[in-house]
């Protein structure tokens, strides 16, 4: 049975010293298991909203309205919850090898001892479809390609087996071959770890093809949610018709249709 993770009603953030709101009036149920993708440009709101539910924004942000989760309490960034930033490069510590920073993650948060968490990190690397993972764990971040990057920071995201994965434009900085790879894992990650998704994009065609509902965001507003398929065959706002128009071929019905069985 789907159930609402987290309650947010008329959630407004500013930033400090700032008069604009970052977000502002948002309300929406966050389901488990969902896969939900919230789409919009830069500077829409869609990243302050998903680092304010992993309580990663700084120090001095206002919050007003409500952000009420299921258990009573905010996830723990690491435990509950997993998030992969847009560039991997900057989130890897580049002076820790990989199979360290991978361990680590699980030796805080499950209790492993060393051993167990190296051996875990393995297996995550093998995951996420690393070659040679037991030569990748003894690697730097800089000696890998930015979609092998990627993947080390998926696998890390997941390492303390959350249940909710939040990827924050995790493909924007990737080439379309390597996107389309990344979109692909993270779809099956979410599968087959019973996660929910939540997968922040400006791409509503990588959206369509991996999510189960579409949030869209536009001038700090959340102006439409819902259903893949009811978003593309029948948008509400003229800023989501633009999006869609965009991509031509999500007018396909037959990649609508195909959309909301993903």
């Amino acid at each position: 049975m789907t159930v609402a993770l987290c309650h947010i009603d008329l959630l407004t953030i500013h930033y400090r010293g700032q008069m604009n709101a970052a977000v502002k009036g948002l309300s929406l149920d966050l389901m488990s298991g969902e896969r939900l993708a919230i789409v919009g440009e830069s500077g829409s709101g869609k990243s302050t909203f998903v680092r304010a539910l992993s309580g990663l924004l700084p120090a001095g942000t206002v919050y007003d309205g409500r952000m009420q989760w299921s258990e009573g309490r905010s996830p723990r960034l690491g435990r509950d919850l997993g998030f992969v930033f847009q560039d991997a490069s900057s989130s890897l510590n580049p002076v820790l090898r990989v199979g360290e920073q991978v361990a680590e993650s699980a030796r805080r948060h499950l209790g492993m001892t060393w051993p167990q968490a190296y051996g875990h990190a393995r297996e995550l690397l093998e995951h996420v479809r690393i070659p040679n993972a037991h030569a990748v764990m003894r690697a730097y971040p800089h000696q890998m390609s930015g979609g092998q990057r990627q993947r080390v920071a998926i696998a890390a995201a997941i390492a303390g087996r959350p249940s909710i994965l939040i990827a924050d434009e995790a493909t924007s900085a990737l080439d379309t071959v390597v996107q389309a790879e990344i979109v692909t894992l993270l779809d099956e990650l979410v599968r087959k770890n019973a996660m929910t998704l939540i997968f922040v994009t400006h791409d509503i065609a990588l959206a369509s093809n991996l999510a189960d509902r579409i949030a869209v965001f536009k001038d700090a507003h959340l102006i439409e949610i819902g259903p893949v398929a009811d978003v593309l065959s029948n948008p509400k706002s003229g800023y989501t018709k633009s999006l869609i128009a965009g991509h031509l071929d999500l007018k396909s019905p037959s990649l609508i249709g195909g959309a909301s069985s993903t």
